[in-house]
């Protein structure tokens, strides 16, 4: 990482107030090009909130946020994602009455030069693109191992297929950053082993940075070359994964102080 380069995303002093309760508060990260970056903290910490803000689906009333040097503030999520920031979500949201191959196909569109006149004719143009995406949407499924599951319902998916599932979909738009937002819940140990190798995958083909918030901390500690933790909504701690597992104020935040530990309580919840 040089820093001299231009963070493909950056917050500076984010933050949100809902009612005058600062949800997130003067929240300052970067993310430089090919980095997989895990986001942690105790549950209500502010996590998916930070998702919020950054894919547009919350405005900050505090700070700015930039992908590849653009101010990002004010765009509406749609305006987001045209830009490049994908995202996933705690709880899959998918289209479950579509095909798989469907759900891939159907974040191709943004790309789609095909007049709507073109579509209803159905023209020689229209066809030589739905040809040249369903091939690129293939493609995807090839790399997750689910083009077997193509013509399958997605909601007839194994729980695990389903997520790496939205995670393709995500690749589709073409995107400049992924954020997953616990990609891992719910899945037993075989499905976080196969994320974690689809993970490292999207590294290795892609090159994209990624932005992960999960709680399995042996998932975050293995893949992850820097962390952010969060705790009330502000940055706590930052560094590599050796320093924040050893960093005394990460541990009373997530196992309460030790005076506290000693009576049998904990400050906040894992």
């Amino acid at each position: 990482m040089k820093k001299e380069e231009v963070p493909v995303l950056e917050t500076k002093n984010l933050g949100i107030s809902f009612g005058g309760l600062k949800a997130v508060n003067d929240v300052n990260m970067q993310i430089y090009p090919g980095e997989l970056i895990g986001l942690i903290g105790p549950n209500g910490a502010g996590k998916t909130t930070i998702f919020n803000l950054i894919t547009g689906i919350y405005k900050p009333t505090e700070g700015s946020y930039f992908l590849c040097g653009k101010r990002m503030n004010g765009l509406s999520t749609h305006q987001v994602v045209a830009e490049g920031i994908a995202r996933t979500f705690q709880n899959i949201r998918l289209f479950k009455k579509m095909s798989v191959l469907d759900n891939v196909r159907v974040a191709f569109n943004k790309n789609m030069k095909t007049t709507l006149a073109g579509s209803i004719l159905r023209t020689p143009f229209f066809w030589k693109e739905e040809e040249e995406t369903t091939k690129k949407a293939m493609e995807l499924l090839r790399l997750f191992h689910l083009e077997g599951f193509a013509n399958e319902n997605a909601e007839n998916l194994p729980y695990g297929k389903q997520r790496l599932l939205e995670i393709a979909r995500a690749l589709a738009t073409d995107m400049k950053i992924l954020l997953l937002d616990e990609p891992a819940a719910g899945m037993n140990p075989v499905e976080t082993a196969e994320l974690k190798d689809s993970i490292r995958m999207l590294r290795e083909e892609f090159k994209i940075p990624i932005l992960l918030i999960e709680h399995d901390m042996s998932l975050v500690m293995s893949i992850c070359e820097r962390i952010y933790v969060l705790n009330f909504g502000e940055i706590l701690a930052s560094g590599t994964p050796e320093e924040i597992a050893s960093n005394k104020d990460v541990i009373e935040a997530y196992l309460g102080k030790e005076d506290e530990l000693e009576g049998g309580e904990t400050s906040a919840e894992g």
